[in-house]
């Protein structure tokens, strides 16, 4: 028999399909449009959730935070590409690396006209919202409507702008101011917006707190938290430097915080930003017990600002319950990036460190996603954009370089997941070094090259490049330098093998700069 021979009613065969072909889908195979309402705190590190273990989980206030989970998945291993606000954001939008969306700092904003998850999820008919913290420099692009705040904008009685009192930039002359506690404001003007939506069309909404961002204030009615309390302290507190760890670099330490602390109490008027519960007396003391103090002040601030945060989660699930629609809508909270709260001596972010690095992650869509699971695939937030693409129902566009992880929200595991994740931070300073590394299942190894290549914000004080590699299996605290152990020669040798072909598959090759290239020819012999 001629395989290739047609059928006698090869007409009809193809007339058939054809009339299959053009007839309207049936309900069951209409894509299902979820409404999805996207949670973005600031710098509330998984510490802090109480939901990943750890010293503070018996004392942080996270009701509403373990219904989410308990409703939903918690994802283990979720980590930001660039430890640092304005490019996380840039990527979480996009789905793209620093390098390709072009945000690489705190100055850039994202170029005008440029692909975003907004944009993509309108030309399918949702409605695009975004409230509170934007904090991308230029005009939010692809929202139906935003009120956002000016930069970092103000904890209390925040000034916010909308479209017709927009410019570029973080000035905040200009705009409305909102009276109350940000976290509150910025859940209530969500709300408010959601309740104005067209009922027959699905939502974006980005609802993005100013929270747990320094300078870490609080509403009064957690004034009183963690009062008489003694909060238990990081086992890498007392991390004075590289005789301690073998780190490379100074880091952002404690002993900073506390200076700003002393600068806002002495010049009121004239410092960046206030503090709660100042003055708070450091003097006489030794370096010892000074640390231990300003670690105190800063768990405690950090716990009262979270707890806004789950008191307004709380009532933005309550609302969802109460409109019908909880069970049609996909809900993430997560954090722009992870935050240091004494681990190491340090504050702040930035760091490939997994304080820094980890961002903590929890999604609930009652129809497909399982509750109370513990997701341990290595993510990253350049697949959220694509994870929203693709429960719109729309094939991942070729702008985004992430994936979207719903077989595996779905319990069902996805053929050729990533086994590791590739990492790089641009803003050089040579306490923080410009860095970029490689992290899997078990280990760690990062290149901190020190140079500040043009970028904004950056100083022009170069470091000497320096190699940092972690066991995180034998020290998940990341007490020991172990790059020049001789047990791990062959892991370190494969892993910068590996870190090669994670910077060409990403396309951050570094060609238009020579410096790096120098260094690259030199570190990857």
């Amino acid at each position: 028999m001629n395989p290739f021979a047609r059928p006698k009613n090869y007409l009809l065969y193809v007339g058939l399909i054809l009339l299959a072909s053009c007839a309207p889908k049936t309900e069951q195979e209409e894509v299902e449009q979820p409404n999805i309402l996207f949670i973005l705190s600031d710098d509330h590190t998984s510490q802090s959730w109480g939901l990943y273990g750890g010293i503070l989980q018996d004392y942080v206030k996270n009701e509403n935070l373990n219904r989410l989970a308990q409703e939903g998945a918690l994802l283990n291993n979720a980590f930001c590409t660039n430890s640092i606000c304005t490019p996380s954001r840039g990527s979480i939008l996009t789905g793209q690396y620093s390098h390709v969306n072009q945000v690489y700092t705190l100055s850039e904003p994202l170029p005008k006209g440029h692909p975003n998850i907004a944009k993509t999820l309108s030309e399918v008919g949702y409605q695009t919202a975004v409230i509170g913290k934007w904090h991308l420099v230029g005009k939010p692009e692809g929202f139906d409507y935003f009120n956002v705040l000016p930069g970092q904008g103000l904890y209390w009685n925040p000034i916010m702008k909308t479209d017709e009192d927009w410019v570029d930039g973080y000035d905040s002359s200009q705009g409305t101011i909102h009276e109350g506690f940000s976290t509150d404001v910025i859940t209530d003007l969500t709300i408010s917006h959601l309740e104005k939506r067209d009922t027959t069309k699905p939502f974006l909404m980005f609802c993005n707190f100013k929270a747990t961002h320094e300078p870490f204030e609080y509403p009064e009615r957690f004034a009183h938290l963690y009062q008489d309390e003694e909060i238990p302290e990081p086992e890498s507190l007392m991390d004075f430097g590289k005789e301690t760890t073998g780190r490379t670099f100074g880091g952002q330490i404690l002993e900073r915080l506390a200076a700003r602390w002393e600068e806002a109490t002495k010049n009121p008027d004239e410092f960046w930003t206030s503090y709660p519960g100042l003055p708070y007396p450091l003097d006489g003391l030794d370096s010892i017990q000074k640390r231990k103090k300003i670690y105190q002040k800063l768990v405690k601030d950090f716990m009262r600002c979270g707890a806004a945060i789950d008191d307004n989660i709380g009532k933005l699930l309550d609302w969802l319950e109460a409109e019908g629609i909880a069970d049609n809508t996909i809900v993430v909270y997560t954090a722009d990036q992870g935050y240091f709260l004494g681990e190491h001596g340090f504050f702040d972010k930035r760091l490939i460190y997994e304080e820094s690095l980890r961002m903590p992650f929890v999604i609930r869509y009652p129809k497909k996603i399982k509750g109370g699971q513990r997701i341990d695939d290595i993510i990253l937030n350049i697949d959220f954009a694509p994870l929203m693409a693709d429960y719109a129902g729309i094939e991942k566009p070729d702008y985004m370089q992430g994936e979207s992880f719903r077989e595996i929200l779905e319990g069902k595991p996805k053929k050729g997941w990533r086994k590791q994740m590739y990492y790089r931070y641009w803003l050089h300073h040579p306490h923080r070094p410009a860095h970029f590394g490689i992290r899997n299942d078990r280990y760690k190894l990062a290149l901190f090259y020190g140079q500040p290549l043009g970028r904004f914000g950056t100083s022009p004080n170069t470091t000497e490049p320096q190699w940092e590699f972690y066991d995180l299996e034998e020290d998940p605290k990341e007490l020991r330098n172990a790059i020049a152990d001789e047990k791990y020669a062959s892991t370190i040798a494969e892993m910068k093998k590996e870190l090669l072909k994670e910077r060409e598959k990403y396309g951050d090759m570094d060609m238009d700069y020579p410096v790096m290239q120098d260094i690259l020819s030199s570190e990857f012999e």
